[in-house]
């Protein structure tokens, strides 16, 4: 028996538009010879709708899907993620995975493991199953379950859905998992272990079918796959692409010898995945973002240009009095590179302008950070000036190690519609570059070796003011994603005001992350809705 593992990529809401790519792929696997079908968590309406959840219309309009999806059906059986209606007291619903054959569903499940950490909310919503499903198709029976449902621990749940599996009348003889599963750098080796060990405790094989695409800030990864009893990769679906992953009853006791490992190259698959399913689910197909000659906006131009074709983006170089010739230089030989369209705008008569506006104010002052601050805020009103006449969204180029410490201007460099990079730590972005120049040089060599500054003032580097880029990469890890105290931070062998003036300016700077552009999501903990701390407080460690 074929069974297909379909990974498909929803706009959240379009119902109309996902219920087509569903059948599409439904008449694929039919052609392929699958007897079953499987979709990931919440097909219809895609992951996480959110607050769309409160809606009447939406939850009206998912129905409908549904229905017509139940209607059409023919010659497959077909497992879709869905939302069911319950009544009582509780939620109002269920995050469901509903099995359909002959014009009906025949089986449904519900989601038991509700999670609320990081990104994840579904308490808000949903009420949590209560029973493990197992259903018989064709000779075998499966235990259906949902996302969550197979990350249990005892730290985090008390009830064990898999375990309820086994207390049923009937054993079942494979798992299978529909999934909404973001993606961050070091995700897929975690999952490989966490399936792995569900595969050896319970000697079943697991069916995995994984959403993807780009949500907002959240990248799904699709990764669909197959693993055998013993833990093992049998088979598994491209990633950060649509597919259809096909296996055949009894290929799934056969180890198939192939292994994923996290990469830099799958950081770069998912920014670009991003970028370009943010401006087309958004309805833009062009963007621009200034190139400074500097590395973090080098690569942001890449990823640019990858998601949305080189003749699609526009990158502007805004030159100041403190800026070096080679930098605009440099930029100019990336966007050559590139083939995409470059622009130079000066910024001199702007500052002169706003320096002859503010002098009487600041007669007998000595220049500061605000006379800085102008100079980047001239250039985010250049930029955005440029995205509303011409449409082209504006890609924010800042890097995770700067936003952290507020190494960055609002309503100046902080402008934008969408911030590429604002969750690659510096260090990883040094890593991106050199994985574009893999096989040729794209980003000039100069860029990647020049120490990295802002040109703000004569002579100006980043370790003016920052402490050595590994080392603040180093704390920031640390401290934000492993939650350590400063004191273990210390421990490990940094200096202790160095470690204390790290975290008084990320406390410091929560203002500016909050109105800080949408930024996409590859590490464990990004800035946004997964981290939600309060921009007053008066917590000291």
């Amino acid at each position: 028996m074929k069974i297909a593992l379909v990974q498909t990529n929803p706009i959240i809401g379009a119902f109309e538009r996902n219920l087509r790519h569903v059948v599409a792929w439904i008449e694929q696997a039919k052609q392929a010879g699958c007897a079953l079908a499987v979709f990931p968590e919440l097909t219809l309406c895609g992951y996480p709708p959110q607050d769309l959840l409160e809606r009447s219309a939406f939850l009206e309009a998912h129905d409908r899907a549904l229905a017509d999806l139940i209607r059409g059906l023919d010659g497959i059986t077909c497992i879709v993620g869905a939302l069911e209606r319950r009544q009582g007291p509780g939620k109002p619903l269920y995050n469901a995975a509903c099995v359909i054959e002959r014009d009906r569903i025949v089986c449904r499940a519900r989601k038991q493991l509700l999670p609320t950490y990081d990104v994840f909310d579904e308490t808000r919503y949903f009420e949590p199953g209560d029973a493990s499903t197992v259903f018989p198709f064709q000779g075998l029976h499966c235990g259906l379950t949902i996302c969550e449902d197979i990350w249990w621990s005892s730290e985090a749940y008390r009830a064990n859905p898999l375990a309820g599996l086994a207390v049923g009348p009937v054993m079942p003889d494979c798992l299978i998992n529909i999934s909404a599963s973001p993606y961050y750098h070091g995700k897929l080796e975690t999952r490989q272990q966490v399936f792995g060990r569900v595969c050896r405790q319970n000697n079943l094989p697991l069916l995995y079918a994984n959403q993807v695409g780009g949500q907002d800030g959240l990248i799904f990864d699709g990764h669909s796959m197959v693993m055998t009893p013993a833990g093992t990769l049998c088979k598994v679906a491209t990633g950060f692409a649509e597919d259809m992953l096909v296996v055949d009853s009894e290929e799934w006791y056969e180890t198939g010898g192939e292994q994923l490992q996290d990469s830099i190259a799958d950081v770069e698959a998912a920014l670009v995945l991003g970028v370009r399913d943010y401006l087309h689910k958004t309805g833009h197909a062009k963007a621009v973002l200034g190139l400074s000659g500097g590395i973090d906006s080098a690569v942001t131009a890449v990823i640019g240009c990858r998601a949305l074709g080189p003749e699609n983006v526009l990158c502007v170089a805004m030159p100041s009095p403190y800026t070096a010739q080679q930098s605009v230089d440099d930029a100019r030989q990336l966007a050559e590179n590139l083939g995409c369209d470059f622009e130079v705008i000066g910024i001199a008569a702007a500052m002169d302008a706003y320096r002859a506006a503010l002098d009487p104010y600041f007669a007998g002052l000595a220049e500061d950070t605000t006379e800085q601050n102008i100079q980047a805020r001239i250039r985010g009103n250049l930029l955005m000036a440029l995205s509303n006449k011409f449409n082209r969204l504006l890609l924010s180029t800042g890097n995770k190690s700067e936003m952290a410490v507020g190494y960055c201007t609002l309503y100046g460099d902080m402008s934008g519609g969408l911030a590429v990079i604002a969750d690659v730590p510096k260090g990883m972005v040094y890593a991106l570059a050199r994985l574009i120049n893999r096989e040729r040089e794209i980003i000039p060599e100069r860029i990647i070796v020049r120490p990295p500054t802002a040109e703000l003032k004569p002579n100006q580097f980043d370790q003016d003011d920052l402490p050595p880029y590994d080392v603040l990469d180093a704390v920031l890890h640390a401290y934000l994603e492993e939650h350590k105290r400063i004191e273990e931070i210390v421990a490990g062998g940094v200096d202790a005001r160095m470690v204390r003036d790290i975290v008084r300016r990320i406390k410091l700077n929560e203002y500016k992350r909050k109105q800080a552009p949408l930024g996409i999501k590859v590490t464990s903990k990004a800035f946004g809705p997964g981290r939600r701390y309060p921009v007053v407080q008066g917590f000291v460690e």
